[in-house]
């Protein structure tokens, strides 16, 4: 057995590969386990690291630097790299709403670490890492870590921000869903409240239209579209029995029926514009289309054509020059609407409706052939970690911080991954990867960076947990958790005016927090509750990545 010890003990290339892979390993199967419906599924890979390091499992110090720095950095360029095509949307003003809630978490989340640094005299870069455990952000406190080193400052070495993250973030999980709780029978009490309503102003829906108002009769379709400021889709006509796929030149007559897509929001502009509204709902799952239009077909064709990425949708002038119609686009589980100007990315899924062989050529255009994206593009992986990596090197001049920031290894891959996925596209860079590769490189890259900062934080964590010290970690850290979540939803019932749904999506969201929100899931039907965290999430995350650099470089 003394082979299978030095595999596991004496320090190598390949011991510090097996005692990786076992904490990983282990971890991800331990976290499939649901206790009261909750799992902490890859989170669980932190504490067995961390139960391997009070075992006395260690790695070179070389090493576990490497493995933790290369996973963070793989995590975060991933991350952006997702959330990108929506991040500059998000702050538009359908995101704007609930995007400074969350900034107002975050804050007073920030506000309290400096207090309680102040009062409590536990040190800054201690509570830097409480506040990165309370509110379950590990490449906030990648971030920090990487701050401290670039500090270069002897009297920082004690200093470990991981045993402060390690100590807090257990209850930095049950600590949100606790508060949501809280939340939940505050609103049942409130005038404000509304049991499962959907915020169904953001969603777009199938609306049916008679024309009668004379302003739009003997107009085109695009004559229609820029009476209003509103943006909608028309996706069919009937006129004398006969269904059409108007085109941009079509003419609209009185009578005529429209099948419009549009944001529910706007329907009452579209009323006032066309006319009057179909009483039968279009929206249900049941509608025999093949009944109402035999002529037609609906196929959903996936954008695979190298060609085509980046470019607007109007350019094409697929409506007019195949007589079909774009009715819903689909993009990382989000639909948007076919306007002229949205610009088309790789693996976009677009639902067209016209006739089969209309259906065929377009299919020539875009592609639709889903292999060739089933190969993830790795040059624009690698290409955009390197430029991440060359940004996060470059020094930043703040007002009132003595030497440069630097967004490091943390927050410039993420910045690069933002930047890459929001524009890349725009100079025809192929930036897109199938949801599962995505998913595979952060599930790689948080998995190695999780188990490290584990087995590096597990050295002292149980002697630092069962002590005065740590005691008063924890209970700092569920305050950061618990105050600003609680403080923010009571603001939000009064003023904000927004569902259980929207809120309890935007608190998890602001706390990085995705174990909360599948516990909210499981208590809200409608899909409220994914589409806030998903509005929020990509700021935040990039606040809280520079924040913690910034609160270490001007207060310490």
């Amino acid at each position: 057995m003394e082979w299978l010890k030095g595999l596991l003990i004496e320090h190598s290339v390949v011991q510090a590969v097996v005692v990786i892979s076992l904490v990983v390993a282990i971890g991800l199967m331990l976290g499939r386990i649901k206790v009261w419906g909750i799992s902490l599924g890859v989170t669980f890979v932190f504490f067995v690291g961390i139960l391997a390091g009070h075992l006395g499992l260690t790695l070179d110090a070389q090493m576990l630097n490497y493995a933790e720095s290369f996973g963070l950095i793989v995590f975060v360029y991933a991350l952006g790299l997702q959330v990108g095509p929506g991040f500059f949307s998000s702050l538009g003003k359908s995101g704007l709403k609930l995007n400074m809630l969350a900034m107002l978490v975050v804050l007073l989340g920030s506000l309290m670490t400096l207090v309680f640094h102040w009062t409590t005299g536990v040190s800054l870069p201690d509570m830097v890492g409480v506040l990165s455990g309370a509110v379950t952000n590990t490449p906030a406190l990648g971030a920090a870590q990487q701050t401290l080193k670039q500090m270069n400052d002897p009297s920082l070495a004690q200093s470990d921000l991981a045993l402060g993250c390690a100590v807090t973030y257990p209850l930095g999980v049950v600590g949100v869903i606790l508060a949501l709780i809280v939340i939940r029978k505050m609103m049942a009490s409130s005038i404000f409240f509304k049991q499962g309503e959907v915020d169904k102003k953001k969603h777009t829906v199938i609306v049916g239209f008679l024309v009668t108002n004379p302003g739009a009769v003997g107009k085109t379709v695009q004559e229609i579209a820029r009476l209003s400021s509103k943006r909608f889709v028309i996706s069919r006509l009937w006129r004398d029995g006969k269904v059409l796929i108007p085109t941009s030149e079509t003419r609209v007559e009185a009578g005529d029926r429209l099948l419009v897509i549009v944001a529910e929001s706007d329907v009452e502009a579209l009323v006032m514009l066309i006319g009057e509204k179909d009483k039968m709902d279009w929206n249900q799952e049941n509608i025999d289309w093949d009944a109402i239009d035999n002529r037609l077909e609906s196929h959903r064709i996936v954008v695979t054509k190298p060609g085509i990425n980046g470019k607007r949708l109007g350019s094409l002038r697929l409506r007019n020059q195949y007589g079909i119609n774009i009715t819903r686009i689909y993009r990382a589980g989000v639909v948007l609407l076919p306007t002229p100007d949205l610009i088309l990315q790789l693996g976009d899924r677009l639902t067209v409706v016209g006739e089969a062989e209309a259906i065929l050529e377009v299919e020539k255009v875009l592609g639709n052939k889903v292999k060739d994206l089933d190969e993830p593009n790795l040059v624009t992986v690698f290409v955009g970690m390197l430029l991440g990596l060359l940004l996060g090197s470059i020094p930043l001049a703040i007002p009132g911080i003595d030497f440069p920031v630097k967004l490091g290894l943390a927050g410039g891959p993420i910045v690069m991954g933002i930047l890459v996925g929001a524009f890349g596209p725009r100079i025809h860079m192929v930036t897109y990867t199938t949801v599962s590769a995505n998913l595979m490189l952060r599930g790689l890259g948080l998995s190695m960076y999780l188990a490290c900062l584990g087995l590096d934080a597990g050295v002292h964590f149980f002697e630092t947990v069962f002590r005065p010290e740590g005691l008063l970690w924890v209970g700092l850290g569920f305050a950061i958790t618990f105050v600003p979540v609680v403080l923010v939803a009571i603001f939000s019932i009064k003023f904000a005016r927004e569902d259980y749904g929207a809120i309890a999506g935007m608190l998890c969201g602001s706390m990085s927090n995705p174990m909360a929100l599948n516990y909210v899931n499981t208590t809200v039907e409608s899909d409220s509750p994914s589409v806030a965290y998903a509005t929020v999430y990509p700021l935040t995350m990039f606040v809280r990545v520079i924040l913690a650099q910034v609160i270490l470089m001007m207060f310490l």
